[in-house]
């Protein structure tokens, strides 16, 4: 099996959207708790497995105004830290 670059989000977090589209992420299994932006919530709904991190950033690119050169890396970087408090896995493939 490899891991692919398909983010998904772990199922069992909750998302509580707040107000002015910013929202609380909360994984139940580890008590940990993050607040994001609407950046952050866009992102969050686009991580089902399917989806690259290229397609990810590309949608970003097309709802929001003015996206920045940087946004695949501080995309990525969003992703791998939700990853790393298990907000995130990845998809993998079966070879």
């Amino acid at each position: 099996m490899i891991q692919t670059d398909r983010p998904i989000a772990n199922p069992v977090v909750v998302l509580r959207e707040e107000f002015a589209d910013w929202a609380v992420l909360f994984n139940p299994d580890t008590a940990y708790a993050a607040g994001t932006n609407p950046v952050g919530v866009a992102v969050w709904k686009l991580m089902d497995g399917k989806r690259s991190l290229d397609d990810i950033v590309s949608e970003i690119q097309n709802s929001f105004e003015d996206t920045p050169d940087a946004a695949f890396k501080e995309i990525a970087a969003f992703v791998n830290t939700l990853a790393e408090n298990g907000f995130v896995g990845f998809e993998v493939e079966n070879q």
